[in-house]
């Protein structure tokens, strides 16, 4: 046995759920409670443990300095250009949230415009919902309390930097669209949710999101109701204002995967004044079976990027006039490999596209009827940030790989040749690329699928089982896991071994067929390719399993999580960060319902015979070897986006399982945060914290050697 005490949670053994005539116990469903007095001790006594095992480590103080040294650099975002002025965001290294800076011109001297350092004494306090007025006289910004998916919208004078009185709460998942006449600007909220649970801590379903348009000076209660869905409550409803300004698009989702386009002729609607609900039209099928991303317009016609009748996703036009599918065009037709991830449109006239090839982003300037014009000269890595407008003659993107902290290019668009250059180059302490190496593998699946997968390491690496690893995945919501820069993956390979991301059915990068092969009643899959990752890697000798970690957040904590439970004997350690952990219960708490998408429904009974085999929490058992890798979980007390107990039930059933078990070695721990959410707008201090914490486990748990 590992020799830690684990507290002791009361079970409730009469306390069952009932799925389709089958009795599932959840003896630990008071966990689910975060004000209930027992959880909160729960989780107090975890953290003491957790905090004595970690804080035993001899290299954590060390581990801690030099993580600190290395996120210590400046970080710049890419420009964007609203009214004359430019506004871009910057950390000077280990502030705790990066700084809205603005320019009068690319060269003069940039001004702090809005410092969300100075609204919390901890930087818990983070902005979400930036969106400035047409002409960049105004802007709305949304303020986050510990992470939380709630915020609360403010206005701001740009030209005096004063506040508006007004503040408009109860937004979630919120986009913010500003009518061109400058006056207001719709946004999306939860009207009937209990304002006093609006804290991150609240575990109710999120339902019945309506948009509202607000008029700039008045009261919330003022706002007009454009459009709602009462008799579909779990629907979600945002919406943009066209480039040209005439329409507002209305987009609907169900859940993360598709959505429905209704639009609305605003000079009509409202040409006596913002007065009455919109009345919108459908421009795209009323069915929930493609995505579909507004791109631009030329009057009633609109640009769409969608994957309808296109697996890679493809450009259309769609005339509002004539609607009907058959009538779509095609600007730029599905590829017969690459994915198109994007199109923003620029300068008046011009497309840019962005399209994933095996994984590495290729990016072409086109015109508006889909011709290729210039093709950008990238590296092998990912566009990891665009600012662009219709209005504007010229663009930002930034570049970054494994090994390329991020390079920010100004493109000038208006002459017919391109003009490029580098607006920022990172420079980060105590790092040289030439340093470090690259690799791309294709490993096989279980049925002979080729998966590839990035080994990042250093170049005097010998691949001969004896450094650590870091095998990372995710494989879900057709997220692509793309090749960037990434601090804690830096530090790991300058001081472990090796960081392996393994693009896992499930995710986006080869489109929807990909990500169908991973979800549903396919969902095995994406943890059979993570397994089979973990395989490749000690076949070939890059690690040893006794030095092998699996590593992932949300989607990927489960993916871990059950990984960890149907292969305990493949892995040295286990991270698994806010993870779904109970597969039957999800959809019943904050915005669950929308991950149906991905998981199917326990309320469904095939859904539910899948989801009972693969559930993190419903399969823990003492397995044939007799233990459990070393287990670390992690959370925040004020994660609302998938609740704190999933991860607490894991835990208690897990050390509940497996702590008298004689050859339990290892430890089973969890690490629960306060003042943090799902992970959006958390501290750099805390970023810090967790991530020595982690590595400072892996030194303590496997004996992972230390690299100074």
């Amino acid at each position: 046995m590992s020799g830690i005490e684990y507290p002791s949670a009361r079970r409730d053994e009469t306390h069952f759920d009932d799925f389709h005539g089958e009795k599932v116990a959840d003896p630990y469903k008071y966990l689910e409670d975060p004000d209930c007095e027992e959880t909160k001790e729960f989780v107090d006594k975890q953290n003491v443990i957790t905090r004595q095992y970690i804080d035993a480590c001899k290299d954590r103080e060390k581990i801690k300095q030099q993580l600190t040294d290395l996120w210590d650099f400046p970080k710049v975002s890419c420009p964007a250009k609203h009214g004359s002025r430019y506004f871009f965001y910057k950390n000077t290294g280990l502030q705790n949230q990066s700084v809205l800076y603005v320019q009068d011109s690319l060269e003069s001297e940039p001004k702090v415009f809005l410092d969300p350092n100075l609204l919390s004494e901890d930087g818990t306090v983070s902005l979400k919902q930036v969106k400035w007025s047409y002409d960049g006289s105004l802007l709305a910004y949304g303020l986050s309390q510990s992470g939380s998916d709630w915020s609360s919208i403010k206005i701001k004078k740009v030209e005096t930097g004063e506040d508006y009185p007004e503040s408009l709460d109860k937004i979630k998942f919120s986009s913010v669209a500003w009518t061109h006449d400058n006056k207001g600007f719709f946004y999306s909220c939860y009207p009937l949710h209990d304002e006093s649970k609006a804290t991150g801590k609240d575990t109710a379903s999120a339902q019945n999101q309506k948009l509202y348009y607000h008029v700039v000076g008045t009261t919330q209660d003022q706002d007009v109701l454009c459009v709602e869905f009462p008799e579909n409550p779990k629907w979600m409803v945002g919406c943009e204002v066209s480039d040209c300004g005439h329409y507002v698009l209305v987009s609907v989702h169900t859940d993360c995967k598709y959505n429905t386009v209704y639009y609305c002729n605003l000079t009509e609607a409202w040409k006596e004044g913002v007065k009455e609900k919109l009345v919108i039209t459908p421009l795209v099928p009323e069915k929930f079976e493609a995505d579909y991303d507004y791109v631009t317009n030329v009057g009633g016609k609109f640009y769409y990027h969608t994957n309808k009748n296109a697996k890679r996703f493809k450009l259309v036009c769609i005339d509002s006039a004539n609607p009907d599918v058959a009538n779509w065009q095609d600007i730029i037709p599905e590829h017969e490999k690459d994915v198109l991830e994007w199109a923003s449109a620029v300068a008046g006239d011009k497309l840019v596209t962005c399209y994933m090839q095996d994984v590495k982003n290729v990016m072409q300037l086109r015109s508006l009827s889909g011709e290729v014009v210039h093709k950008f000269d990238l590296a092998i890595g990912s566009v990891t940030g665009f600012r662009g407008d219709i209005r504007h003659s010229e663009m930002f993107y930034s570049f970054s790989s494994q090994i390329v902290p991020g390079t920010i290019y100004h493109v000038d668009l208006s002459n017919s040749a391109v003009n490029q250059k580098v607006h920022y180059e990172t420079k980060v302490n105590n790092f040289n690329s030439e340093d470090f190496k690259v690799e791309q593998v294709f490993y096989p699946s279980k049925d002979g699928t080729k998966v590839p997968m990035f080994i990042t390491m250093r170049k005097d690496f010998v691949p001969d089982g004896t450094s650590g690893c870091m095998l990372y995945g995710y494989g879900g919501f057709s997220i692509s896991s793309t090749p960037s820069f990434s601090i804690a993956q830096t530090y790991f390979v300058q001081h472990f071994g090796i960081w392996v991301t393994a693009n896992i059915r499930g995710g986006g990068e080869y489109g929807e067929a990909w990500s169908d092969a991973g979800r549903k009643m396919n969902l095995q899959t994406c943890l059979t390719d993570f397994q089979c990752a973990a395989e490749y890697l000690i076949q070939e000798k890059y690690v040893d399993k006794s030095k092998l970690v699996i590593y992932g957040g949300s989607h990927g904590g489960m993916l871990v999580g059950a990984c960890t439970n149907q292969r305990p004997d493949l892995y040295a350690a286990s991270v698994a960060a806010v993870g779904v952990m109970d597969m039957l219960r999800f959809h019943k708490y904050t915005i669950g319902y929308a991950w149906v998408s991905n998981y199917g429904c326990s309320d469904d009974k095939e859904f539910y015979d899948n989801l009972i085999k693969i559930s993190p929490l419903h399969n823990i058992k003492v397995p044939e070897s007799g233990a459990y890798p070393a287990v670390l979980l992690l959370t925040g007390d004020h994660d609302d986006r998938v609740v704190p107990s999933h991860t607490l039930k894991y835990v208690a059933t897990l050390q509940h399982t497996m702590a008298q078990a004689p050859n339990q070695d290892k430890p089973l721990l969890v690490r629960v945060d306060t003042k943090a959410g799902h992970g959006a707008g958390k501290p750099s201090s805390k970023k810090i914290d967790e991530l020595t914490d982690m590595y400072s486990f892996f030194v303590q748990a496997i004996q992972m050697h230390y690299r100074d």
